[in-house]
């Protein structure tokens, strides 16, 4: 069984024991996060397509750490007018670990 999630504008295909990095969410390490936006659930050939979401379908998980990615680089540049800037960014994440995933009705 897997469904596609949509988690801070992002689609995420979940299985159930998946860990994975999300954009980060106010919740508390090894708190539980429901996400409700449920996009498409398939168990074997049963498959539900929400348009957008489905309805009493979510996905439980497991808050396992905050954090932040590696600096990454951006670097612009004009080339012959002297122009150079370089401005660094990290983003925040946070680890979650897939529990359940309700199929509602």
């Amino acid at each position: 069984m897997f469904a596609v999630v949509a988690i801070a504008g992002f689609q995420e295909m979940l299985r159930e024991g998946d860990k994975l990095n999300v954009p980060l969410q106010a919740t508390e390490k090894g708190g539980n996060i429901t996400f409700d936006q449920v996009v498409l659930l398939s168990d074997g050939d049963d498959l539900k397509i929400g348009s957008p979401f489905l309805s009493g379908a979510s996905v439980e998980a497991k808050v396992l750490e905050h954090g932040r990615d590696e600096k990454i680089r951006v670097f612009k540049m004009r080339r012959r007018k002297r122009y150079r800037r370089t401005h660094g960014h990290r983003q925040d994440f946070t680890t979650i670990e897939v529990v359940k995933i309700n199929a509602g009705k």
